[in-house]
């Protein structure tokens, strides 16, 4: 029990099941209203009906609060003091950096979005990146014990098969790769042969799941908007939000594939947003501002909360679908959406081989 709050919340399981969204919102702004309010020491049994009213109180008096349809979220304790060796390889082709991220504790290491090589109008697959990472990893003697995807990439193929065959770990996505799967399978008609329940995979993560590497604890923000499937993973001070954030002079990223939202991004945003300050916040891709600067792939959440181009500064979420929206518009598909998604949502892997023991990647007309 907390001492300047001495309260207490009682709640039946049919409560914590069905209404866990306006429990863990209440719950997370707890804190900030002990110091506005003057609690009776008392115990509440708070029933369905009291839990709504007393959710929406507390949403009338935190404005920033209602500004935003975020499900406030469980998560586990933010470590700053656990600091991880973060070391990222640019990949010119497609502005895409792929982290190595030691726990301090020990040697081992997660790999995180990994790019493989395509020529795509030779049609030819090769590793010369990931060739660079698994070198990195074998030099410093780091046990890999993770290939993390962020999301299932439209702008680059992943290597993840390739570096586990390699060097080991276990290949992890968001659980809803599955939605990616079914949709994006039927736009390549991949037959009912071509698994959609994300068991490429070797974990599918949930929203708050934990796990580690080595002695390092992290876990796993379900930041949709982007795509259905985006994740940001969270390592002691650092968090990798794969597209979810740009650079401050960069803002975001697009919403109008198939299963995104511009409305979800700007939440997802705001979820990043409410980790400390300090945290060290990891791009998926930069582009130097459009080549008014040098690459860098490095922010924190205040440089973020205070410089972003589309979200800093107090701008608003109407703000943002409208920028968002006309933006999108503009935008061509990315030069390696055919491939990356046929190879991306099975996790790194080519199609299989047809009759003729060659292996294809289809070019869907006007489906996309």
């Amino acid at each position: 029990m907390r001492g300047a709050l001495p309260l207490i919340f009682c709640f039946s399981k049919d409560v914590l099941a069905i209404h866990s969204r306006w429990r863990l919102e209440f719950l997370r702004y707890l804190n900030i209203f002990e110091t506005l309010y003057s609690f009776e020491r008392r115990a509440t049994v708070l029933s369905e009906t009291g839990l709504r009213e007393r959710y929406r109180t507390l949403r009338k008096l935190l404005p920033k609060a209602a500004n935003h349809e975020v499900a406030a979220m469980t998560h586990p304790a933010v470590n700053m003091s656990v600091k991880p060796d973060v070391k990222g390889f640019f990949d010119e082709a497609t502005n895409t950096i792929t982290y190595v991220v030691k726990d301090p504790g020990s040697n081992a290491c997660a790999v995180i979005d990994s790019v493989m090589d395509i020529d795509y109008a030779a049609g030819r697959i090769t590793f010369s990146h990931a060739d660079h990472v698994i070198a990195d990893v074998v030099a410093r003697g780091l046990e890999l014990q993770w290939l993390i995807e962020t999301h299932v990439h439209a702008d680059h193929l992943s290597a993840a098969p390739y570096i586990q065959e390699k060097l080991g770990g276990k290949i992890g996505i968001g659980r809803n790769i599955t939605i990616i799967q079914d949709t994006f399978g039927k736009i390549f008609n991949e037959g009912t042969e071509f698994q959609r329940d994300g068991s490429q995979f070797d974990r599918l993560f949930d929203d708050g799941d934990t796990y580690t590497v080595g002695t390092m604890p992290a876990f796993v923000m379900h930041t949709p908007g982007h795509t259905p499937a985006c994740m940001t993973h969270v390592m002691g001070d650092a968090a990798f939000v794969g597209d979810t954030l740009f650079m401050p002079d960069s803002g975001s990223a697009r919403a109008d594939f198939p299963g995104g939202d511009a409305g979800v991004l700007f939440d997802s945003i705001q979820k990043v947003l409410a980790l400390p300050d300090e945290m060290r916040l990891f791009m998926c891709h930069d582009y130097g501002a459009n080549g008014g600067r040098e690459i860098r792939w490095e922010s924190t959440v205040a440089e973020e909360k205070a410089n972003n181009i589309h979200v800093g500064g107090g701008k608003s979420r109407e703000e943002f679908i409208a920028m968002r929206k006309a933006r999108d518009a503009q935008l061509d598909m990315p030069k390696l959406i055919i491939p990356s998604l046929q190879v991306n949502m099975r996790a790194g892997q080519l199609p299989p081989a047809e009759e003729d023991g060659k292996t294809y990647l289809k070019v869907p007309v006007n489906k996309l």
